[in-house]
């Protein structure tokens, strides 16, 4: 079984869409996603800087729509994976390719997502430090003795710590044994209780979607690592995650159980295969950041 995964916030670099352009029809898909996410995600991906594309209203739907162009394009060689997974924001791309939501409501969704999450950010200084290392038990002791929140668990060995930029510092001056703390260059402290202000948004634009599907395929969901059965239940997830952990590790381990044979991470691609060298040891994986690596992520797939 292979494995589509869908990448999260971060993973998105200035100008990675253009490439993308290059191919049939894809100019018009971002455009009628631009419209939904009321986002230019053309002019995002090929002309803004870093900077720019970094603001959580930005980078969500930008990184969403980039991961579902090049699913559909690899798809179209290779046919459907056994299963898919988003990391963060990456579930609703995965949402979308499981047949839960169509193209135009995910982005509609996303974009309410990064408005939403981006205003509970700015109510408070916060960020999030990248714990690498260490004894998990002494790493969430040492991120509690912080005032910090764990809000990514993403496997091998690494724990995303969020808050208050005072209780990161404390964290990076007395972290714990053997672990190295290393700052996110993110907007706020995503997936902790800073977050809960976004939900009711997030609701009200769940609530709204009139088409919902089930998943076609497996759907793993990084709130458990278990698969979902219904589409009413991704959702559901989709607001609960917002504001608590995302469980990486969990739908790794959950990937091993099913017998995954190799894992295909869409654009932007990077963060997740790094993940799967730690936690998934010997498993092959493709990260498909250009349509130059679609060859290979459909021999993965063959």
């Amino acid at each position: 079984m292979i494995v589509a995964a869908f990448p999260g916030q971060g993973s998105q670099t200035p100008g990675f869409l253009s490439p993308w352009l290059e191919l049939d029809g894809v100019r018009e898909r971002l455009e009628a996603a631009s419209d939904a996410a009321q986002v230019d995600l053309v002019a995002a991906g090929t002309e803004w800087d870093a900077d720019r594309i970094r603001d959580t209203r930005v980078a969500q739907p930008l990184i969403v729509a980039a991961s579902v162009v090049s699913y559909e394009a690899l798809r179209a060689r290779a046919g459907e994976p056994g299963g898919v997974a988003g990391h963060s924001v990456g579930e609703i791309g995965a949402l979308v390719a499981a047949g839960v939501l169509g193209f135009e409501d995910g982005m509609r969704l996303v974009g309410e997502r990064g408005r939403a999450m981006a205003e509970a950010a700015a109510q408070a200084d916060t960020g999030m430090s990248a714990v690498v290392g260490g004894v998990e038990a002494q790493v969430l002791q040492a991120i509690a003795d912080a005032g910090l929140e764990p809000a990514n668990f993403n496997g091998g060995g690494q724990i995303v710590a969020a808050g208050a930029k005072e209780g990161l510092a404390a964290l990076a001056e007395n972290g714990p044994r053997g672990a190295r703390v290393i700052p996110l260059q993110v907007a706020g402290a995503f997936h902790t209780s800073y977050m809960a202000p976004a939900t009711g948004a997030l609701q009200s634009a769940v609530d709204a979607i009139a088409e919902l599907g089930d998943p076609t395929l497996p759907l793993w969901t990084n709130s458990d690592g278990a698969t979902v059965a219904t589409g009413a239940r991704a959702l559901e997830l989709i607001v609960h995650q917002v504001s608590h952990p995302v469980r990486w590790d969990l739908c790794m381990t959950s990937f091993v159980d099913a017998g995954i044979a190799g894992l295909v991470e869409l654009a932007p691609a990077g963060a997740l295969t790094g993940l799967a060298k730690r936690g998934l040891k010997g498993v092959p994986t493709v990260a498909v950041k250009t349509p130059d690596d679609l060859d290979a992520a459909a021999a993965l797939l063959a």
